[in-house]
């Protein structure tokens, strides 16, 4: 069996002396991985370089075997990003994020068109760090993890919602939560309703994260530690914060409120 697709290359781990397993997020066939042989050479390896969008082929003698994949490189952010040390840590935290929470040959057309635009807008808009967090926060909706920004879960009021309950995902508003706030996860304005409304500080970005964060940890991931490129992205906005001179409300790690 085989199957052509529009994709988006998450990752590419090598396999033998020449070959590649790369993990793809496909227009129709969700998340799926596929032997690239020979992907290690000079002529392939440009093809599956992670936030790559392609036209690949894949094909199997049984559905549930690993397969192999063939490509055509259709665009490479990579070259618009090389002097943009913070947006490619954005995109490599998009890929890293999209392949640990998203299911397995699950058709998923909703993530693809997300990340296919926020890969649009790292490449080209000055609100690629607000809408990189809004993204994690809709991602939370499409597994089924959606948080409930709309009211506060104490009062029912929509105004001033500063916090989030880490166990039922509902905002609260400042007053109602301001005695119990290190038990609660903060909301930055930017997220609150709406969504993104407004340029965001770096300490809002470093909120953000973490308020995702929390979620995809312990409702997607169970616990399991997130992703690597992740961190890294976050320890970028934790420097603009010092830069600045301003300050987060939030630990340094997530495991710090469990």
């Amino acid at each position: 069996m085989d199957w052509t697709d529009d994709a988006i290359v998450l990752s590419a781990q090598r396999h033998g002396e020449n070959s590649l397993v790369v993990t793809l997020l496909t227009a129709s066939h969700g998340r799926h991985a596929g032997l690239v042989r020979g992907g290690q050479s000079a002529r392939s390896r440009g093809t599956w370089q992670t936030g790559n969008r392609v036209l690949v082929r894949w094909g199997a003698r049984l559905a549930e075997h690993l397969g192999t994949l063939t490509g055509e490189l259709a665009h490479s952010p990579l070259a618009t990003l090389l002097d943009e040390p913070d947006r490619l840590a954005a995109l490599a935290s998009l890929a890293a994020v999209a392949d640990v929470a998203l299911p397995d040959r699950e058709p998923c057309p909703g993530a693809y068109e997300s990340v296919d635009a926020l890969l649009h807008v790292i490449e080209r808009q000055p609100d690629w760090a607000e809408r990189y967090v809004a993204w994690e926060l809709a991602l939370l909706g499409e597994l089924g993890f959606g948080l409930d920004l709309s009211s506060c879960a104490a009062t029912g009021t929509t105004g001033n919602l500063a916090y989030v309950s880490p166990k039922s995902g509902r905002a609260v508003s400042r007053e109602a939560g301001q005695p119990y706030a290190d038990k609660l996860l903060p909301l930055p304005r930017f997220l609150a309703q709406a969504g993104v409304n407004a340029p965001a500080e770096p300490a809002a970005l470093v909120d953000g994260m973490f308020l995702t964060g929390y979620f995809l940890r312990h409702h997607v991931l169970h616990d399991r530690p997130l992703p690597a490129a992740r961190e890294r992205l976050i320890d970028r906005f934790r420097r603009m914060v010092a830069i600045s001179g301003g300050s987060s409300s939030v630990p340094d790690t997530i495991s710090s409120l469990t």
